[in-house]
């Protein structure tokens, strides 16, 4: 009957561990936001200016009757939350961090030959809603990607450590030496949708819609 009482004895003459104030943070999060970014329509452009603004995409001879721009775009927030101890030696810190992605802003031009109204305005106008319907799935596409990317590196479920007041400084070049390159990378894929909407096909097709409306206009101009 001795040894019980003798090991109860033991565990109770045992130093408690001392608790982690780290332990106190929230753990680390990432949420990611897609923009929700208002649809402009344009037409105060000629197509003679549509064409310079679309020389990168537009082939060799090919006239602009209409353009989608929009401008890869993300950003970060963080809240970082954190402990420094009595000394100030040390710290440990929890980035809670937002990332806001999209194309913004996201225009549509119409050649101002071509008014609102008309058969020409209009098949134009859809051909450059494709192109708004690929921005905005590409969006959409990448989101689970970028998330998951992000959350492997930050969403460790551990705070950050690190000397006092080096954290947060250490945090946001990370953010915006790797990260920022990075959405914008993936961002950047729409292309590759954009040029096959762009097939000398559909601008065969665009140019001589609405009964040689488009065509005949385009002869008037020069």
């Amino acid at each position: 009957m001795r040894l019980p009482v003798a090991l109860a004895l033991l565990a109770l003459a045992l130093p408690a561990r001392a608790a982690d104030p780290c332990e106190e943070l929230p753990k680390p999060s990432v949420t990611v936001k897609r923009l929700e970014t208002p649809l402009a329509l344009n037409t105060t452009y000629s197509y003679r200016s549509l064409t310079n603004l679309g020389a990168a995409r537009a082939r060799p001879g090919q006239q602009v009757l209409g353009l989608t721009r929009g401008n890869a775009t993300a950003r970060f927030a963080s809240n970082t939350p954190s402990i420094v101890d009595g000394g100030k030696r040390w710290e440990c810190a929890s980035p809670q961090i937002v990332l806001s992605y999209g194309f913004s802003p996201l225009t549509v031009y119409v050649a101002r030959e071509f008014p609102p109204g008309s058969c020409a305005h209009k098949e134009i106008h859809e051909h450059e809603m494709r192109h708004v319907q690929a921005y905005l799935k590409h969006q959409a596409d990448i989101e689970k990607t970028v998330a998951d990317t992000l959350n492997a590196r930050f969403a460790t479920g551990a705070p950050w450590r690190g000397a006092a007041g080096e954290v947060t400084a250490r945090l946001q070049d990370e953010l915006n030496e790797r990260w920022l390159p990075y959405v914008q990378r993936e961002l950047r894929k729409v292309e590759a949708a954009q040029a096959v909407i762009d097939s000398d096909e559909e601008y065969e097709r665009v140019a001589n819609a609405c009964a040689g409306e488009i065509a005949k206009r385009l002869r008037g101009s020069k």
